[in-house]
């Protein structure tokens, strides 16, 4: 019996040996994760979100998470009679699809979020970009075929106030923010902008001064030669990263931007990950070879 236990438990001493460095690197830091893809709506994988999430908050490390709602948005318009159409690869967000998206958002996947996470302590807060003007935008036009095109209340993010964040984190809590933000517009009164959740991790990441943003995708990483090959991209600077991004695919571009916009304002690093593994996020902090693609900065003398 003794030299069995022996056996099961050197392993797992093993692996907490090799997470120290990491655990060291990582104390006190800030990371923001982007919640998405199949990690939303997989309930197994839901519960190993929240588990890493929470493993994080233990072990020293502050933990934002940020999410949108894509499947549950266009599954509750489909309810409510309210055709779901995308141009530029941005949901056109009429006023009517609007309060649709506020209620999906805050209402049902932050919800169910918050819940998953505080079944481990009470932990979790939730907020929306409009709470404490968190997030502040004004309206966007994405250019197509060299004409501005009007999309409904869909957002580009002007300002980011931290302020409600940094005091749920001194307070040792979770915050889960929607991807929401309240109208720089003073005379829009109550009026509120759908943004993008990728852009909005991504701004909150270089606001907070966070160590590492990370990006749940259903994707392994960043494809080298996509679709000829599926070899992924472990690691490649910003300047690489910007001159790769005409070529993206168009649902990967707003996670690399985002990636890039990071990465050029002060986070450390910033990681596309594989949602569909479970623990990918504690895959990939506390272990040697990671799992996804990490963009860092350019070394001095990169830049373009």
């Amino acid at each position: 019996m003794s030299t069995t236990r022996k056996h099961t438990a050197l392993p797992k001493a093993q692996i907490l040996i090799e997470a120290l460095p990491w655990l060291v690197r990582h104390n006190g830091k800030t990371v923001v994760i982007k919640f998405g893809g199949n990690a939303m709506v997989d309930e197994d994988l839901k519960a190993a979100f929240a588990q890493d999430v929470v493993f994080l908050h233990h072990a020293g490390l502050k933990p934002v998470v940020v999410h949108g709602g894509g499947p549950q948005i266009s599954a509750a318009l489909d309810q409510h009679g309210i055709v779901s159409e995308f141009k530029a690869g941005l949901r056109v967000t009429t006023e009517d699809a609007m309060d649709v998206v506020r209620m999906v958002l805050a209402g049902q996947v932050q919800r169910e979020l918050v819940g998953l996470l505080n079944r481990h302590g009470p932990l979790a807060v939730g907020l929306t970009g409009e709470d404490a003007h968190t997030i502040t935008a004004t309206k966007h036009q994405p250019e197509i075929d060299g004409e501005l095109v009007d999309i409904g209340r869909v957002g580009e993010i002007t300002a980011i106030d931290t302020g409600a964040i940094q005091a749920l984190l001194a307070d040792g809590r979770i915050p889960v923010v929607s991807s929401i933000a309240r109208s720089q517009d003073d005379g829009d009164s109550g009026h509120v902008y759908n943004v993008n959740a990728d852009t909005a991790a991504a701004a909150l990441a270089a606001a907070l001064g966070a160590e590492t943003l990370m990006v749940l995708t259903d994707v392994e990483g960043l494809y080298e030669d996509w679709p000829h090959s599926d070899e992924v991209i472990s690691r490649l600077t910003a300047s690489e990263l910007e001159r790769l991004l005409p070529d993206l695919s168009s649902g990967m571009v707003p996670k690399m931007e985002g990636c890039l916009y990071a990465v050029r304002n002060g986070v450390t690093n910033a990681r596309v990950i594989d949602g569909r593994v479970q623990h990918s996020i504690l895959l990939e902090i506390f272990t040697d070879e990671g799992i996804g693609t990490m963009v860092v900065p350019d070394e001095k003398g990169d830049a373009v």
